[in-house]
């Protein structure tokens, strides 16, 4: 597997330089900090039939110029089949790293949604949704992804849903430190889109490939999945948020949303937050994550690069 991302890292790396500006290329490598495309960017098509999961890493590629890519679990298997089952099904994970490869591209990241809660206090619960994880994990080393990204979903207190998150982290970061994989929590909505909240939960998990996914857009701590795209009563200070996450990040969603006339974020500083990204110690791939309501998909991807590239 090293052998592997070896190989598909050193290409990457040599062709590169003919997707973006020779000097922008040169400050990125120098800065540890390259571009990933989520596939939640283009979560629409894929709902509507327009695109399937299988051909998203070459998408990626030709159309973004894009060298890595996040999945989402729940596209696998397209209209064929389950994704719960997609995630274990060999033939069909066999099909996506030969679209991989074919397409040049680094499968970064697999995102799992809708496996369970890991913060509730139930334990009978949450241990069976600790379980139904664990396949995702194995199909990101299959893949050869370097990372699975959980949310912290349940009831109850913080404190309560605090003591059941770091034991579901600490089962999964052991789970998955034999496959050398990461576990990183993205904020999402109740107190995971609190900054401070999270930091102390993985500081608390303490294993080295236990870690944060900070995104610039779900600090709504009273919506479901924390986004902040349609107002919200209840929102922690995203720059302070992004901050306090950043000590432990193993990834960066970029998340943008409907772009005004300039290009920029109504709703967000993206110049503030980028300079947070490039003045922490934080090396890795920022992911290009457009979630607007309106605007066109792949303009919202292309737009969202040129703003990420801007501020680099």
């Amino acid at each position: 597997m090293s052998t592997r991302r070896h190989f598909v890292k050193q290409a990457l790396l040599s062709t590169s330089a003919l997707l973006i500006k020779p000097s922008l290329f040169a400050a990125v490598k120098d800065m540890g900090l390259k571009i990933s495309l989520a596939e939640w960017s283009l979560h629409r098509a894929l709902q509507a039939g327009k695109l399937d999961h299988l051909d998203f890493p070459a998408k990626a590629r030709n159309d973004f110029g894009v060298e890595a890519v996040e999945y989402v679990n729940g596209f696998f298997g397209g209209k064929k089949m389950n994704f719960k089952e997609a995630g274990k099904n060999q033939p069909y994970l066999n099909e996506l790293l030969k679209r991989s490869k074919d397409a040049g591209v680094l499968n970064h990241l697999i995102m799992v949604d809708e496996e369970g809660p890991l913060a509730l206090p139930n334990d009978k619960e949450r241990l069976q949704a600790v379980d139904n994880h664990k396949k995702w994990i194995e199909a990101a080393s299959f893949l050869g992804c370097w990372t699975v990204r959980v949310n912290l979903h349940g009831d109850g207190d913080s404190e309560a849903k605090k003591t059941a998150s770091i034991d579901s982290l600490s089962r999964l970061g052991e789970f998955a430190r034999p496959m050398n994989i990461n576990v990183v929590v993205e904020n999402h909505g109740s107190d995971s889109s609190k900054g401070f909240w999270m930091a102390d939960v993985i500081k608390q998990v303490g294993k080295a490939n236990v870690g944060t996914l900070p995104d610039f857009g779900n600090f709504c701590i009273s919506h479901p999945w924390g986004t902040t795209q349609d107002g919200c009563k209840d929102e922690y200070d995203r720059y302070k948020g992004v901050a306090e996450m950043l000590p432990f990040a193993k990834g960066v969603s970029a998340k943008t949303y409907d772009f005004d006339s300039n290009g920029e974020q109504p709703l967000m500083d993206y110049k503030r937050l980028m300079d947070l990204v490039k003045k922490s110690s934080f090396k890795g791939y920022i992911g290009i994550e457009f979630e607007g309501n309106k605007g066109d998909e792949e303009d919202g991807i292309r737009k969202t690069k040129a703003l990420i590239e801007r501020y680099l």
